[in-house]
């Protein structure tokens, strides 16, 4: 899914001649701590919340208080996980998206983000998750699905989470199976860690799972 994809109509830029005032006012009618601002159509940057709260005389316009501003965006092109990286590298609740000359073409949210996620069809189908611990150096995708294949089940979908304060990372699978114990008992005898296990979960359980999972590798 390509970011231009993901534009949502329901939030609307701010005018660099907005106050500081209707910004706050804004953010607060869309639940968002973060808002594009525009200058003759053209793309100026991103207010914060945490900005204009530092300011004394919020009648003033943005033009007056800020003259420069941070200009994080991802371009229409750049794929789901380019702007999950972006969003998660400037702690944004929203992000502008940018065609190829940098023209403002709209922006997305974070709620809109996980909205999608949680409609693929990955998430959708019944099935349990696992979550494995191990070494940056050990991880073998191809083994892993050997492993789950060999039990004649199959990876819905996968993703990986890792800390800068450590060398092991997590890795999460959707398997389409929701009795896991003869899986795990596999990768047992392979000598890998299972982190957590969650089987026989509603699809309301394995959503808030994947959800929390997710802003928490954000850091939102």
């Amino acid at each position: 899914m390509r970011a231009v994809d993901l534009i949502t109509e329901e939030i609307p830029p701010l005018m660099h001649s907005d106050t500081a005032e209707k910004a706050l006012s804004w953010m607060d009618e869309f639940k968002v701590t973060h808002l594009p601002v525009l200058k003759s159509g053209n793309f100026v940057g991103v207010i914060s919340e945490n900005d204009i709260l530092d300011q004394v005389d919020l009648d003033k316009t943005l033009d007056e208080l800020f003259q420069h501003l941070p200009r994080p965006y991802a371009f229409s092109k750049d794929h789901i996980y380019q702007v999950l990286s972006r969003i998660s590298e400037f702690k944004l609740s929203i992000i502008p998206i940018l065609d190829e000359e940098e023209n403002y073409l709209g922006c997305t949210t974070v709620h809109h983000l996980m909205t999608l996620i949680a409609s693929t069809g990955s998430i959708k189908e019944n099935g349990g998750i696992l979550v494995l611990e191990m070494a940056q150096t050990d991880y073998s995708m191809a083994q892993i699905a050997q492993i789950v294949e060999s039990n004649e089940a199959k990876i819905l979908s996968t993703y990986i989470m890792s800390s800068p304060d450590s060398t092991n990372i997590e890795v999460t699978l959707k398997i389409n199976q929701i009795e896991l114990d003869r899986i795990i008992r596999t990768f047992e005898r392979y000598d890998y860690i299972i982190k957590a296990s969650f089987q026989k979960s509603s699809y309301s359980d394995d959503l808030q799972f994947r959800y929390d999972s997710l802003m928490n590798y954000l850091n939102l």
